[in-house]
Protein backbone atom coordinates (compact mmCIF):
# COMPACT_ATOMS: atom_id res chain seq x y z
CA UNK A 1 0.00 0.00 0.00
CA UNK A 2 1.13 3.16 -1.10
CA UNK A 3 -0.03 6.93 0.35
CA UNK A 4 -0.10 10.46 -1.73
CA UNK A 5 -1.88 13.51 -0.73
CA UNK A 6 -4.45 15.41 -2.52
CA UNK A 7 -2.08 18.18 -3.64
CA UNK A 8 0.32 15.83 -5.14
CA UNK A 9 -2.16 14.87 -7.64
CA UNK A 10 -3.29 18.27 -8.25
CA UNK A 11 -5.96 18.62 -5.59
CA UNK A 12 -6.26 21.40 -2.76
CA UNK A 13 -5.24 19.80 0.55
CA UNK A 14 -3.38 17.36 2.27
CA UNK A 15 -6.38 14.69 2.64
CA UNK A 16 -4.21 11.16 2.32
CA UNK A 17 -5.42 8.41 0.15
CA UNK A 18 -4.13 5.26 0.39
CA UNK A 19 -4.20 2.06 -2.14
CA UNK A 20 -1.95 -0.58 -3.57
CA UNK A 21 -2.74 0.72 -6.96
CA UNK A 22 -2.57 3.86 -8.85
CA UNK A 23 -5.49 3.25 -10.43
CA UNK A 24 -7.34 2.57 -6.65
CA UNK A 25 -5.62 5.75 -5.91
CA UNK A 26 -6.85 8.27 -8.80
CA UNK A 27 -10.23 6.59 -7.87
CA UNK A 28 -10.06 7.62 -4.23
CA UNK A 29 -9.25 11.53 -5.73
CA UNK A 30 -11.81 11.54 -7.88
CA UNK A 31 -14.50 10.96 -5.12
CA UNK A 32 -13.16 13.31 -2.55
CA UNK A 33 -13.07 15.53 -5.77
CA UNK A 34 -16.61 15.24 -6.05
CA UNK A 35 -17.50 15.75 -2.46
CA UNK A 36 -15.71 18.80 -2.80
CA UNK A 37 -17.52 20.27 -5.94
CA UNK A 38 -21.01 19.37 -4.10
CA UNK A 39 -19.47 21.43 -0.56
CA UNK A 40 -18.20 24.26 -3.29
CA UNK A 41 -15.04 24.50 -1.51
CA UNK A 42 -13.20 27.08 -3.29
CA UNK A 43 -9.74 25.64 -2.93
CA UNK A 44 -10.68 22.51 -4.75
CA UNK A 45 -13.46 24.24 -7.72
CA UNK A 46 -9.45 26.06 -8.10
CA UNK A 47 -7.79 23.11 -8.55
CA UNK A 48 -10.46 21.33 -10.63
CA UNK A 49 -10.18 24.25 -13.19
CA UNK A 50 -6.94 23.95 -13.54
CA UNK A 51 -7.08 20.18 -14.42
CA UNK A 52 -9.79 21.04 -16.69
CA UNK A 53 -7.57 23.87 -18.79
CA UNK A 54 -4.95 20.82 -18.44
CA UNK A 55 -7.27 18.12 -20.01
CA UNK A 56 -7.88 20.28 -22.91
CA UNK A 57 -4.52 19.40 -24.04
CA UNK A 58 -4.33 15.45 -24.30
CA UNK A 59 -0.99 15.35 -24.57
CA UNK A 60 -0.32 17.35 -21.44
CA UNK A 61 -2.86 15.35 -19.61
CA UNK A 62 -1.13 12.06 -20.19
CA UNK A 63 2.61 13.94 -19.44
CA UNK A 64 0.71 14.97 -16.32
CA UNK A 65 -0.69 11.54 -15.40
CA UNK A 66 2.52 9.65 -16.38
CA UNK A 67 4.02 11.63 -13.92
CA UNK A 68 1.82 11.25 -10.97
CA UNK A 69 2.04 7.21 -11.99
CA UNK A 70 6.04 7.13 -11.78
CA UNK A 71 5.49 8.87 -8.59
CA UNK A 72 3.05 6.80 -6.88
CA UNK A 73 5.23 3.81 -7.88
CA UNK A 74 8.36 5.23 -6.20
CA UNK A 75 6.68 5.67 -3.38
CA UNK A 76 7.54 3.26 -0.39
CA UNK A 77 5.41 0.72 0.50
CA UNK A 78 3.71 1.33 3.81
Amino acid sequence: MKAMTCRQLGGACDTVFRANTFEELAELSKQHGIEMYRKQDQAHLDAMQRMSELMADPEKMQQWFEARRKEFESLPEL
